[in-house]
C-alpha cells in the first residue's frame, strides 16, 4: 500500500451543491472527476455526504472509497450543515490489492478451525476429525454455518455471535452444539474484512467442552430480550432505514448496482429484525407461567385478516390468495393475536414456496370437535421424514434456500398447543403442503 499523508483538506459547497472553494487536494480530485469551482461537486461519494448533512441539519462523517486513476482513495469525510467539508485520510491502495485476511488461528489439541464467507457459508474446516458428520468436512463446504453448529445463549442471556455480527467485532465464548451428535463446543472467531473494509466472513475455532452435570435448561433468560434490544434493534432499524433511503435514491441518482446492494442490505436487516422478534416470542412461550389469553374468536375472521395483511406480498410474488368469504365463520376458543400470528406465518411460508401464478388456499371450517384453519399451497412439498423436523427449534428443510430462521413453525405449534389445540402438516414431495391449525370450538 502507498500512503499519501496530507493535512486535513477543506472545501465549501452551497445549498445547491456547488463547489465554492477548496484546498488543492480536493480541487485536484474534483477536477479529475470532471468538475470545477462554482459547478456541482463532481465526486459523488463526497457530494452525498454533503447533501445528507444539509438535509438532516447535523454534522455527518463517513469513510468513503473513490476510484482515482489506477488507485482507490480511502478518505474520511466530515460535512457540516453549513456546507463546510473536512477531508482526511488520503490513503491510496491499488485496485487489484487483495484484501488482508487474518492468519488462521492455531487450534489447540482437540480443537479445529473453520472459516465462512460474507454470507456465513462454510469455506474451510480442518482437521476433518469426523466431527462434521458422516460425509466429512468436504460435504459441509458451501453450507450455512448454522448447518454445522447450533448456537446457545452465553453469559447474560445473549448470543455472542449476534452481537459480534452486529458490531463487527471478534466473537468470544459462544456456546454451541454440533449439529451431528450434539457435542458441546465453545466457539471463537475473528472478523475478516475485504479491501473496502466490508464484512467478508469469520475465521474461527471450535473447542470441545466437557459436560458438567445435567444440561442447562433451554429457557431463555430475562436478560435476553434486553440484550437483543441493546445490541440489535436500534442499529438494525437505522441500517434498514438508511438502506431504504439509498435504494429510493433520496439523495440523488445512483448506479443501479448500488441501489440493488442497498435493497439487499434492507432485506437482510429486516430478516434479522424478524429473528429478534421470533427470539423474543421464544422467550415468552418457554416461560413456565406462559398462558395465552383465551376468549371466543372467529377463525374465519382471523384467516381473512391474515390474508389481507399478506395480500401485497402475494401480489409481488405473483401468487393468488384464496381466502374465506365474509359469510363464513368458525367459532373457536383462543388468543386472537396469537392465532393471527400463526396464520400469518403459515400464509407467508406458502407464498414463499409457491411457484408464480399458483394459488394459496386459506380455508376455515369446523371438523369434528375442532375449529380449523387450513393453508394449502402447490409448492415442492415436504418429505415424510422431514415433517416432524420442521417443527423443531432452528430447523429448516433446506438451509441453503432463502427463507426464515427456523423458529416460525416451532413457535406456531407451541402457541397452538398452549391454546389447547395443535398445528399439523400433510404433504408429499411434489404435491405441495397443507398446514392445519385446530382449536377447541368456541
Amino acid at each position: 500500500m502507498r500512503i499519501a499523508v496530507a493535512p486535513v483538506a477543506s472545501a465549501r459547497v452551497d445549498a445547491e451543491g456547488l463547489l465554492l472553494s477548496a484546498d488543492p487536494a480536493i480541487l485536484g480530485l474534483n477536477g479529475r472527476s470532471g468538475g470545477a469551482l462554482h459547478r456541482p461537486l463532481a465526486v459523488p461519494q463526497i457530494a452525498v455526504v454533503a447533501r445528507l448533512a444539509g438535509r438532516l441539519r447535523i454534522a455527518v462523517q463517513r469513510r468513503v472509497t473513490i476510484a482515482d486513476g489506477e488507485h482507490d482513495l480511502e478518505l474520511w469525510v466530515r460535512a457540516q450543515p453549513d456546507g463546510h467539508l473536512a477531508i482526511s485520510g488520503w490513503a491510496e491502495t491499488p485496485r487489484w490489492r487483495a484484501a488482508p485476511d487474518p492468519l488462521p488461528p492455531v487450534a489447540p489439541p482437540g480443537a479445529w478451525t473453520w472459516e465462512t464467507d460474507a454470507s456465513l457459508r462454510l469455506t474451510f474446516i480442518a482437521p476433518d476429525s469426523g466431527m462434521t458428520g458422516g460425509d466429512g468436512a468436504f460435504a459441509m463446504l458451501g453450507r450455512p454455518l448454522t448447518s454445522l453448529f447450533g448456537f446457545d445463549e452465553g453469559a447474560g442471556g445473549v448470543m455472542p455471535i449476534l452481537d459480534a455480527l452486529a458490531r463487527r467485532r471478534p466473537l468470544r465464548a459462544q456456546p454451541a452444539t454440533l449439529r451431528s451428535g450434539g457435542a458441546p463446543l465453545m466457539l471463537s472467531a475473528e472478523v475478516r474484512l475485504d479491501q473496502m473494509g466490508g464484512f467478508a466472513g469469520l475465521s474461527g475455532m471450535a473447542e470441545p467442552v466437557a459436560m458438567a452435570g445435567p444440561a442447562a435448561a433451554e429457557e431463555l433468560s430475562d436478560g435476553f430480550t434486553a440484550g437483543l434490544d441493546r445490541a440489535l434493534r436500534t442499529p438494525l432499524a437505522r441500517i434498514v432505514a438508511n438502506a431504504d433511503s439509498i435504494q429510493a435514491e433520496a439523495d440523488g441518482p445512483i448506479a443501479r448496482d448500488y441501489a440493488d446492494y442497498a435493497a439487499d442490505i434492507a432485506t437482510a436487516g429486516r430478516h434479522l429484525m424478524e429473528l429478534v422478534d421470533d427470539l423474543v416470542d421464544l422467550q415468552a412461550i418457554e416461560r413456565p407461567d406462559f398462558a395465552p389469553e383465551i376468549e371466543p374468536i372467529d377463525l374465519a375472521d382471523v384467516a381473512r385478516r391474515a390474508a389481507g395483511l399478506l395480500a401485497v406480498r402475494a401480489d409481488h410474488a405473483g401468487v393468488i390468495l384464496d381466502r374465506p368469504d365474509l359469510d363464513e365463520h368458525a367459532a373457536a376458543k383462543g388468543d386472537f393475536r396469537r392465532c393471527l400470528q400463526i396464520v400469518v406465518n403459515l400464509i407467508g411460508n406458502a407464498i414463499r414456496y409457491s411457484p408464480q401464478g399458483e394459488r394459496v388456499f386459506v380455508t376455515a371450517m369446523i371438523i369434528n370437535d375442532r375449529a380449523c384453519v387450513t393453508v394449502a399451497d402447490h409448492g415442492k412439498g415436504i418429505a415424510e421424514e422431514d415433517q416432524a423436523r420442521i417443527f423443531e427449534k432452528f430447523e429448516r428443510i433446506d438451509a441453503s434456500e432463502p427463507g426464515g430462521n427456523g423458529l416460525g413453525l416451532f413457535i406456531a405449534r407451541r402457541l397452538a398447543r398452549a391454546m389447547g389445540g395443535d398445528l399439523t402438516v400433510a404433504s408429499a414431495p411434489g404435491e405441495g403442503a397443507l398446514f392445519t391449525l385446530a382449536l377447541p370450538i368456541g
